[in-house]
């Protein structure tokens, strides 16, 4: 596993310790992958969304024989 360092705003690490505090997740470096599993999922799905967007276009604009 990588190790990243990363200066986070104050407001962001409250919230991240409130989210441990409260319980729903047992320490930061928990909530942190969350949320990199997230974007990282997100992102895949907005550029798989993208191709298909390109895909339906290229074939409404192909004229038919």
């Amino acid at each position: 596993m990588k190790t990243l360092e990363v200066q986070i705003p104050d407001q962001i690490a409250r919230e991240v310790d409130e989210a441990v505090l409260s319980g729903s997740f047992s320490d930061k470096t928990e909530v942190i992958l969350a949320a990199l599993r997230d974007f990282v999922k997100r992102g895949r799905f907005k550029l798989i969304e993208e191709q298909q967007l390109r895909d339906v276009a290229w074939a409404k604009s192909q004229k038919p024989k």
